[in-house]
């Protein structure tokens, strides 16, 4: 009993160190220092989203490392944690491949969320010409199973 406590104890104490190292991260890495040496404090969408996206991808995996460490789980329960644990790898890898894709292309930053339904692009660009969207679609389609109407480009300043 005092094992499995322990382990709950560990854990949860990981994940609050984990919150943590990504709120220090974005405070510390969104700090410019103008001409004057005064710090100045600039917010960056794209790196807080990876931030909070990246936190909370390691806390899902933290807790299907958990389930397969735990002797207390069922054989199907371990092997639906790691059936979830992989796609969430391949999630996390084609997420990251898209977003360089589509730096690639000449864009500042870039941001993707996907489900299952759907695959938003989030793009750091004023205006946006229908070209240059569809030029950014047929990127996600020929990478991904995603079809044209699952695919929504949004431009951002």
């Amino acid at each position: 009993m005092l094992k499995k406590r322990t382990k709950i104890i560990i854990l949860v104490a990981m994940v609050v160190l984990l919150g943590v190292t990504g709120y220090l991260n974005i405070a510390l890495n969104n700090r410019v220092v103008d001409a004057g040496g005064n710090a100045i404090t600039s917010y960056n969408y794209f790196d807080s989203y990876r931030t909070d996206r990246t936190v909370a991808r390691e806390e899902m995996i933290a807790e299907y490392d958990a389930i397969l460490a735990s002797a207390d789980s069922s054989e199907e329960a371990k092997k639906d944690a790691e059936n979830a644990k992989l796609e969430l790898v391949a999630k996390m890898e084609q997420d990251l491949a898209l977003e360089y894709s589509i730096k690639g292309l000449g864009y500042e930053d870039a941001v993707v969320t996907t489900s299952t339904n759907y695959i938003n692009v989030i793009v750091k660009s004023g205006e946006m010409t229908t070209t240059q969207v569809a030029q950014i679609q047929q990127l996600i389609i020929d990478q991904t199973d995603y079809i044209f109407n699952q695919i929504k480009v949004i431009p951002v300043e």
